[in-house]
């Protein structure tokens, strides 16, 4: 139907019905911190997600927990809101750190907290001989440049879908559903039964429900093209939707869920130069309750970072001898820096003619989860409702 045709409706009626279409859907107003907690002074403005984000980055740069920071933390009389010593002195290093960025590197997030404490209360301020004669460090930059002599990132990516079973068949694949189980940080909850559902070009969720431990409740990450949620447990905030950067991280794992549209989820592609990475270390307490092994130790890697829509930064780690995708580090925007996300893949086994990473290692700056899969149905319905919000997905 062509709604342009005069023969069907005339101009006018169809700019009155244009106009009413845009009146009857109301843009919602993201909720801010400053909207779900109590006590925000200088980080009003920034979305759940983001403020989350940057708790995250407070804590790992300093080396605490929250019941370093805030009053009975960690019992069932905390009291997030009050004032304490710590939580005074954290809003003058985020004013002091911004006033640097703004002072001397033009607005851009060139100091942070990491960029001092390195996961210490008080900044080293001496030289360690240690440190001055061991090996340098292998931290690479957040943003990599395209360094001469590499292979051009299209070649690579074309490897990559050529190792997963080519982009005729990857085209053929509209949804699939992926069941397994879970380790989450710590070891706790007994291990989790993981749910994993996908539709092309970009929706995705992933439901680990703990049934050994009930009272925990499910953990949910939730995306359906549009809006996005997260439901954690034994957390602050136990359940949101996302609209700050994690929103936009929730869409890129979608579509590279979907890898045939990897050339069109990132931009920018830059190849730096070749890396060796080995699986992420996890606490003694969790990995004794997961024996599986991940991606392995010095795998040589091609290093590909392309960037997303609103500044998102994503770096990709490909296999340089089988092609395969080993490792997905993405990065958010908070007011005090980036709060970088990393998802291992391996385990690669064929589905139809298709690989998939049957073991997934997710990992953030407060949890990780140690996921292996046992099956994956690819191109079977699925209803809409598993991408909504927690409620939604649970079909309660």
């Amino acid at each position: 139907m062509n709604l342009r045709s005069p023969r069907l409706i005339p101009a006018a009626a169809a700019l009155t019905v244009l106009c009413l279409a845009r009146v009857a859907v109301p843009q919602q107003k993201p909720k801010m911190a400053e909207d779900v907690f109590k006590n925000i002074q200088v980080l009003k403005g920034t979305s759940v997600d983001d403020f989350l984000g940057t708790m995250g980055i407070m804590s790992a740069a300093v080396g605490f927990d929250c019941s370093e920071c805030h009053a009975n933390a960690g019992t069932d009389k905390v009291d997030w809101a009050a004032d304490t010593a710590k939580k005074k002195t954290a809003r003058k290093m985020v004013l002091m750190v911004a006033a640097i960025n703004r002072d001397n590197f033009g607005g851009r997030q060139n100091v942070t907290c990491w960029s001092c404490h390195h996961g210490r209360d008080r900044p080293a301020t001496t030289p360690s001989l240690e440190t001055v004669y061991g090996p340098g460090s292998q931290e690479m930059d957040d943003f990599l440049a395209q360094m001469p002599g590499q292979p051009a990132a299209a070649e690579i990516l074309d490897k990559y879908i050529q190792a997963l079973g080519g982009a005729e068949r990857l085209s053929r694949l509209t949804s699939y559903v992926a069941t397994g189980t879970s380790v989450g940080f710590g070891g706790f909850g007994g291990g989790g039964q993981v749910h994993i559902y996908g539709k092309f070009p970009d929706k995705r969720t992933t439901l680990i429900e703990f049934q050994a431990a009930t009272e925990r409740g499910d953990s949910i990450r939730s995306y359906n093209g549009r809006a996005g949620w997260i439901k954690t447990p034994l957390a602050v905030l136990t359940e949101y939707e996302l609209t700050g950067s994690e929103l936009d991280g929730a869409r890129l794992d979608a579509q590279l869920s979907f890898p045939a549209q990897i050339k069109e989820a990132l931009g920018n592609l830059r190849v730096s130069v070749p890396a060796t990475i080995s699986d992420l270390p996890g606490p003694s307490s969790q990995t004794s309750s997961d024996p599986n092994t991940g991606i392995g130790q010095d795998r040589l890697v091609n290093v590909v970072q392309g960037t997303g829509p609103k500044g998102l930064l994503a770096t990709l780690y490909f296999d340089k001898e089988s092609g395969l995708l080993l490792r997905m580090v993405r990065y958010g925007k908070t007011p005090i820096g980036r709060v970088p996300t990393q998802i291992d893949f391996a385990d690669y086994r064929d589905v139809g003619g298709i690989k998939f990473p049957f073991r997934l290692i997710l990992a953030w700056l407060d949890g990780r989860d140690a996921i292996q899969l046992n099956q994956i149905q690819t191109n079977v319905p699925i209803d809409d409702a598993k991408f909504g919000n927690p409620v939604s997905v649970k079909g309660k």
